[in-house]
């Protein structure tokens, strides 16, 4: 399911309302990311994130951490706008921030051969 995220600290930060994504994160906190970058079939990259998904909640304790993910997630124009679009079903639109701490990351890349030919 598509995400904004931004990478801080070996940790990616991102934002959701309730849903399936976050409720499927909550069942199973051992999560998969896969970022890609396609500029066309002959060059791209792709990079797939292994960590642990780590609700970020609206306590006194997690405020300066929420205020971290929130200050990252702004940098972006719009941030928040994938996540308050109208859904399929009425839905709480509770801001829920979140981090995913990651365990390992790995990738690939394709790049143009000299001369176009692939």
């Amino acid at each position: 399911m598509p995400v904004y995220f931004a990478y801080h600290n070996k940790a990616l930060f991102s934002f959701a309302t309730v849903g399936q994504k976050i409720e499927w994160m909550r069942a199973n906190p051992r999560v998969c990311v896969e970022v890609d970058e396609i500029v066309s079939p002959q060059q791209w990259v792709s990079v797939v994130v292994l960590g642990r998904y780590e609700e970020l909640p609206d306590t006194p304790e997690w405020q300066s951490t929420r205020a971290v993910a929130h200050k990252l997630l702004e940098k972006s124009a719009m941030w928040w706008e994938p996540e308050y679009v109208e859904s399929s079903g009425p839905r709480p639109l509770v801001p829920i921030f979140y981090r995913i701490r990651v365990d390992r990351m790995t990738g690939h890349r394709a790049v143009p051969r000299p001369g176009g030919i692939a």
